[in-house]
């Protein structure tokens, strides 16, 4: 595939990827990037959130609707609206001269306002505030007065329980529904006279609907008539408009119905291009060639399996059986592995690196975090005992070395481990990214393993399979669940197995919400409960999100630390883990937590994967309403990984010693959703819907959010499944048509997923 040879071929495709200044205006486009708008064609995909007509009110009802509907997601509220309505009710309230107000910090206070009542006609009042000069509300009453209905534009407030508009921006709006305005605010009566619709956009303050609007005017100008970049044949089997027109009834439609169609074929190009960049990277790893890596009787698979002590489960075999057919064909493997928290995916990954090992070959697994990394590498000398010790003297016959390689590996170290890599006396490797880098060469590369692979992105990915000229075989791994449409969107170039059930012997976990707005005494009852588990010579988790107090509000773990080691679990063994931690730090913490020296451990998110203390009971999650439902399911598979039954404790609006403190900001009512949802069940599967529903799908999957520029703007993978999978199978079409990527207007669809998964790389190394 030769996607990044070539510049855009086609002149939509050059059009839509150029930079929006020199189409709207270096101000204009410098207020758009901070809508996470930096090109054409994401202001293109910048979709209206509502039509508007000049002949109809705004629906009161439906805005504040969509907005408990982007609160219950868990969004960023984007509380700045734009609503047309009619003007029941204007009021003058003016000072008399020299008695402003003195404002808190000793200056004069505006002189006055002006207030307006706002109604849709159905029963609902906006308030409107303006606070200004008498000069200027003298203005604004005469204005209003002027008309019975505006378009007002401000941020969306509320006031002694009710709705209000303070110091919006506004268009009068004359009976026959034409908008009276000047300078940007013309465009709006421009675009009404030539379309009855116009589109009410995501705005900021800065930015206006009406600036939005013109500017999206002026993008519609620039790709109006540009041939289309898709194949007609593609275009007709999904009953498809051209793109030109399609973009221009997205955004100034002359009919609802031509909207909706405008906004299909944007989402469906959006579907297309992740489709078809999927399709042909599987097309593209079905051309390599990798070395077959057969079975070997009586070889480190079997003696592993023979000193395991325990019995893999059914789900675990039959995934072992796919990845061992995979690995005895010359087709390198792609296969996602993803498993449910605890559900044993180390011993799977093991077995098949040692398969490789048996057949002459070497095996990598990498992991994103230095902390990870050495859990694993811990966890596969425990399970390989004397089959890990290497061609040293008193080993059993047929042992093999195990190397852990990060970036602040010691360079005697690294250079030693480098050795037995390139010379082959090492057949297993364990490590970060570092092990991607320039100088790190293998002597038979043939199966690369990584872990919570969301965290390295596709390109990452893509990279372990340029190692000379047989391609090593690649199995990901995730304990994030994924719902179906996620993986078909986002890892839809890899085969899927799935371990849905932890092993039997695993005590399991119970799950709380401690609401201390409600029950503050139950806090103290959190800290009593740790006590009793540590005196029956368990362990415990707590959990918060910084590192330091000045990063945010909420707890930081040096402070909380401190706090429990002077307060509450005073005389139990504590001790703490960040990111920031040296490499030799944060080594001998985890050791000493697993040996059991450290009662209770302070701990940043480090923790959420891999960490495997089985004598670990407690886990007590702080601001928990701060996390993710898949984050909170994680941490919570860090206990009740043995005979013991763990208890995660999921603290909300709390603080460790909150008599000195300011009440706690409130919590939403979609936080304290998702807190119940990961009380109710266990499942992983039915939480990663949970999380998708509340979330945008880069949330869930780490990738980069609002801000940055996506691949998915326009689709949600739960809403929109169908249409994804009409995309797929006609990606699936067109590869087989045209399998080496020779039409040019494909080759830019898949051109711009590649560039982003580039963007994401670069951003992650």
């Amino acid at each position: 595939m030769t996607a990044h040879a070539t510049g855009w071929l086609t002149p939509m495709f050059r059009t839509l990827s150029g930079p929006l200044g020199p189409v709207v205006g270096g101000d204009t486009a410098a207020g758009l990037e901070a809508l996470g708008l930096e090109t054409v064609h994401d202001l293109v995909r910048h979709l209206p959130v509502r039509l508007q007509a000049g002949t109809e009110e705004s629906d009161l009802e439906a805005i504040y609707a969509e907005q408990q509907a982007a609160l219950s997601r868990g969004e960023v509220l984007d509380d700045h609206v734009a609503v047309l309505l009619r003007i029941a009710h204007t009021t003058a309230h003016l000072f008399e001269p020299g008695k402003a107000l003195k404002d808190a910090r000793g200056g004069r206070r505006h002189p006055g306002r002006l207030t307006a009542d706002l109604t849709d006609g159905h029963g609902r009042i906006l308030r409107v505030t303006w606070f200004g000069t008498e000069r200027m509300l003298v203005q604004w009453y005469r204005d209003l007065r002027r008309t019975s209905r505006g378009l007002f534009v401000g941020r969306l407030g509320w006031f002694q329980g009710d709705p209000q508009l303070v110091n919006p921006d506004f268009v009068s709006v004359t009976p026959d529904g034409a908008f009276l305005g000047s300078g940007p605010k013309r465009q709006i009566a421009e675009q009404v006279s030539q379309h009855p619709f116009i589109g009410i956009y995501r705005q900021s303050a800065r930015l206006p609907t009406w600036t939005i609007s013109s500017a999206v005017g002026l993008v519609v100008d620039a790709v109006k008539g540009l041939p289309d970049p898709m194949p007609a044949w593609v275009r007709e089997a999904a009953d498809l408009p051209e793109l030109g027109a399609a973009i221009v009834a997205a955004h100034l439609p002359t009919s609802r119905d031509e909207h909706a169609r405008g906004v299909e074929r944007v989402r469906f190009d959006e579907a297309f291009a992740t489709q078809a960049a999927m399709a042909y990277r599987r097309a593209d790893a079905s051309r390599h060639l990798a070395v077959r890596r057969p079975p070997a009787p009586g070889g480190l698979v079997d003696r592993l399996d023979a000193r395991l002590p325990f019995r893999l489960t059914d789900e675990q075999v039959a995934v072992c059986d796919e990845i061992f057919a995979d690995l005895d064909r010359t087709r390198p493997m792609q296969r996602l592995l993803q498993g449910e928290v605890g559900s044993g995916k180390t011993v799977v990954a093991l077995r098949a690196m040692l398969r490789v090992v048996d057949a002459g070959g070497q095996a990598v697994l990498l992991a994103p975090t230095e902390v990870l990394a050495q859990q694993h590498h811990q966890s596969i000398l425990g399970l390989l005992g004397e089959l890990g010790q290497g061609p040293v003297l008193g080993a059993p016959e047929g042992a093999t070395d195990v190397v852990l390689l990060t970036g602040s590996t010691p360079a005697a170290a690294r250079r030693a481990a480098l050795d037995r890599l390139a010379d082959g006396s090492a057949g297993l490797a364990v490590g970060t990214h570092a092990l991607l880098h320039e100088g790190v060469d293998f002597a038979d590369l043939g199966l690369v393993v990584v872990d919570e692979q969301h965290r390295f992105g596709v390109e990452q990915r893509n990279a372990l399979g340029v190692r000379g000229d047989r391609h090593p075989h690649v199995l990901v791994m995730t304990a994030t669940p994924i719902p179906r449409s996620v993986a078909m969107t986002v890892f839809g170039d890899l085969d899927v197995s799935t371990i849905r059930h932890p092993p039997t012997g695993r005590a399991g976990v119970q799950t709380s919400v401690v609401d201390t707005r409600v029950r503050p005494e139950h806090l103290a009852r959190v800290w009593q409960r740790i006590r009793e588990d540590v005196a029956q010579g368990r362990q415990a988790f707590v959990v918060v999100p910084r590192i330091k107090a000045e990063a945010g509000p909420g707890h930081a773990v040096e402070e909380t630390y401190e706090q429990l080691r002077d307060g509450p679990l005073q005389g139990l063994r504590l001790a703490m883990l960040h990111g920031r931690m040296s490499t030799a730090a944060k080594r001998d913490t985890m050791a000493d937590f697993a040996a059991g020296a450290v009662d209770v451990l302070v701990a940043t998110t480090v923790v959420e994967v891999g960490v495997d203390v089985p004598n670990a009971t407690v886990m007590v999650v702080l601001d928990a309403e701060s996390y993710g439902v898949s984050q909170l399911h994680q941490l919570r598979g860090r206990i009740g990984r043995g005979p013991h039954r763990g208890v995660c404790i999921l603290v909300t609006a709390s603080k460790v010693r909150d008599e000195t403190e300011k009440r706690p900001k409130p919590v939403s009512n979609a936080h304290m959703e998702r807190l119940y949802a990961v009380q109710a069940t266990t499942d992983g599967f039915e939480l990663a819907e949970v999380d998708l529903r509340q979330r945008r799908e880069g949330d869930v999957l780490g990738l980069r959010q609002s801000g940055g520029r996506s691949s998915l703007r326009v689709i949600r993978v739960l809403e929109h499944a169908e249409l994804l999978e009409t995309a797929r199978d006609l990606a699936q079409q067109v590869v087989a048509r045209d399998p080496d990527l020779t039409d040019p207007g494909v080759r830019d669809y898949v051109r711009q997923i590649e560039l982003l998964a580039a963007d994401e790389w670069a951003e992650a190394t």
